[in-house]
C-alpha cells in the first residue's frame, strides 16, 4: 500500500490533509507506519533534550522566550549541570543529547565549543544543537568541535506569513531558514527542520508545499507539531486574520498525524519525532499515535525541574514536573507499549544505498 502513496504530487498531498474521513486515514496511518518499518524499522530513538537557555534576543509573535517578555524569569545553565544531565543521558541508554535554546547571544562560540568537546569526550553521545540562527563561523566552530546534527525549524515555507510571526532579529532582514539549512548540510550537519501546523493564516496549499520542501531539502530530521501560541504574545492574545473560508488548516491533534504520516511517505529515510506538543494536546497516548502514524523518535527530556518551568515557549507543556529519571521509565514503558524497543546507538539517519 504505501508504495503507492509515494511521490504524492501537491494536489495529491493537499488532498488527504483535507480528508475527513477515517477509513481513508486508516489507510494512510498503514501506509505511512509500513514505510516507518521498511526504512527506519522497529527502534524508537531516544534523543534526551536538554533546554539549556531561555535568554532570547528575537521577538516571535507565538513564543513565550520572546524578548519583550518582561515576566520571564531567564536563566543559562552552567556548563557542569549541562554535561551532568548528558550523563544521565547516557546512563538511561539514551544516544543522543539535545541542547536547545532560544536565540541567546550569550552562548558564546568558544564556550559552546568547549561545552560540547566536554559531552562528547566523557559520554561519547551524539550531540544536536538547536539554538537558533547562528552566524556560519560559529556554525562551523560548533561542527569541528565535534557536533553531529543541527535543528532550525523553517516554521512554513510561505514568506509572507513567515515574516508576519518570524520578525528580524533588530537591524536584520527576514531570514532565509531553508538557504541555512542547505549551509548546515555542507558544513556536514545532519539537518533537521519542521513546521507548525495551524499557523493563523496557513492554508492546506501551503502546507502541502511544506512537506514538499521538506523532500527538496532532503531533511535528515523533521519535526513537526500543532501550532500552540502563548497567551502572552500577540497570536496569544489577538484574534489574527485566518485563511479564507475553509482554506485555514486547524491546529488539531488529528491534522498533527496527517502531516506526520505526510512527510514519513515523501521523506521515508527522516527521523521524525513525536513530539511534546503532541503529548501536551494528548496526554493519554498522542506520543504513542504519532509513533503507530510514521514517528520513530521520541525526546525525554532531561532539563533540571527547577529550569524546565522557565523554558515556557508555551504553557501547561506534557510532563512539566517530571524528573529526568521518571521521564525515562514513562517513556520507555509507552515504546513497549506498542511492542517497539527503544533504539541503540546514536540513532543517525539511515540512508539507502
Amino acid at each position: 500500500m504505501h508504495t503507492m502513496l509515494n511521490n504524492l504530487s501537491l494536489a495529491e498531498t493537499e488532498r488527504w490533509l483535507r480528508e475527513p474521513d477515517e477509513k481513508p486515514l486508516e489507510e494512510l496511518w498503514a501506509a505511512a507506519d509500513a514505510a516507518r518499518r521498511d526504512t527506519v524499522g522497529d527502534a524508537v530513538h531516544l534523543r534526551g533534550l536538554i533546554e539549556i537557555s531561555n535568554c532570547c534576543t528575537r521577538n516571535c509573535a507565538y513564543c513565550g522566550l520572546r524578548v519583550e517578555n518582561k515576566t520571564l524569569k531567564r536563566y543559562r545553565m552552567e556548563k557542569d549541570e549541562i554535561v551532568a544531565c548528558a550523563h544521565q543521558a547516557k546512563q538511561f541508554g539514551y544516544g543522543t543529547t539535545v541542547l536547545q535554546a532560544g536565540e541567546d547571544v550569550g552562548i558564546s562560540r568558544e564556550w559552546m565549543a568547549d561545552l560540547i568537546r566536554a559531552i562528547k569526550s566523557e559520554t561519547g553521545l551524539a550531540v544536536t544543537l538547536s539554538l537558533g540562527e547562528r552566524d556560519e563561523a560559529d556554525l562551523a566552530a560548533w561542527r569541528e568541535a565535534g557536533a553531529d546534527r543541527y535543528l532550525l525549524r523553517f516554521e512554513t515555507s510561505d514568506p509572507e506569513l513567515y515574516a508576519r510571526i518570524h520578525p528580524p532579529a533588530q537591524g536584520k532582514t527576514v531570514s532565509d531558514r531553508p538557504a541555512i539549512l542547505r549551509q548546515l548540510k555542507a558544513l556536514g550537519y545532519e539537518a533537521g527542520s519542521g513546521v507548525m501546523i495551524g499557523i493563523p493564516g496557513q492554508t492546506y496549499a501551503s502546507l502541502a508545499r511544506d512537506i514538499a520542501l521538506f523532500r527538496e531539502l532532503d531533511l535528515d530530521m523533521i519535526g513537526v507539531g500543532p501550532f500552540i501560541a502563548h497567551p502572552g504574545t500577540p497570536l496569544g492574545s489577538q484574534s489574527l486574520p485566518s485563511a479564507p473560508e475553509g482554506e485555514q488548516v486547524p491546529n488539531t491533534e488529528l491534522m498533527t498525524y496527517k502531516v506526520v504520516a505526510l512527510t514519513r511517505l515523501a521523506c521515508p529515510e527522516a527521523n521524525i519525532p513525536s513530539t511534546t506538543a503532541l503529548a501536551t494536546l494528548n496526554l493519554a497516548n498522542g506520543r504513542e499515535l504519532g509513533l503507530l502514524r510514521g514517528a520513530n523518535i521520541l525526546m525525554p527530556n532531561l532539563t533540571p525541574v527547577d529550569y524546565r518551568a522557565l523554558y515556557e515557549i508555551y504553557p501547561a507543556k506534557a510532563c512539566i514536573q517530571e524528573t529526568a529519571r521518571d521521564c525515562n521509565t514513562c517513556i520507555t514503558a509507552r515504546i513497549r507499549s506498542i511492542n517497539r524497543t527503544p533504539g541503540v546507538g546514536h540513532g543517525g539517519r539511515k540512508r539507502s544505498a
